[in-house]
């Protein structure tokens, strides 16, 4: 009996890597290949209560993606990617420089970032505002803080 113990042990291992070999051989069958011809963009942005980056909470967030589609969880995600477009994916150049808007001199501060790619380069962007109230003046008509 204990022979037949082997043998079926012996029979299942081989099977086993018998069918592996199969696996293996088929996965790599047929080359991958490029899912789109754009480079791509796609970014996380995200609004935070704090000075850091890095130790801020994160208040709000979303995913905006522009190549080869404007999508994500971005409420507008054309209008934040013709934005950007416009702006030639510089984060810097959505702020105004002299806000309109009058705010209290009331110190909460409010980051915000940009994480991802972007026409194929690496984005990291973050700027912190005094309050909330200074983020709005800066980005008033900015899409892609919008959310």
């Amino acid at each position: 009996m204990r022979h037949n113990r082997h043998a079926i042990f012996a029979t299942i291992a081989a099977s086993a890597l018998a069918l592996g070999g199969l696996a293996a051989t088929s996965a790599h069958a047929a080359p991958a290949k490029a899912a789109s011809l754009y480079a791509p963009s796609a970014l996380v942005l995200t609004v935070a209560q704090g000075e850091d980056p890095l130790t801020a909470t994160v208040q709000r967030a979303v995913t905006l993606t522009c190549a080869p589609n404007a999508e994500g969880t971005h409420p507008d995600p054309a209008a934040a990617c013709a934005e950007l477009d416009a702006v030639g994916g510089q984060f810097t150049a959505l702020a105004k420089t002299s806000p309109d808007r009058m705010c209290t001199r009331q110190y909460d501060p409010v980051v915000i970032t940009a994480h991802g790619v972007w026409h194929g380069k690496r984005v990291t962007f973050s700027t912190t505002y005094g309050n909330a109230c200074e983020l709005a003046g800066s980005m008033n008509d900015s899409a892609v803080y919008s959310f």
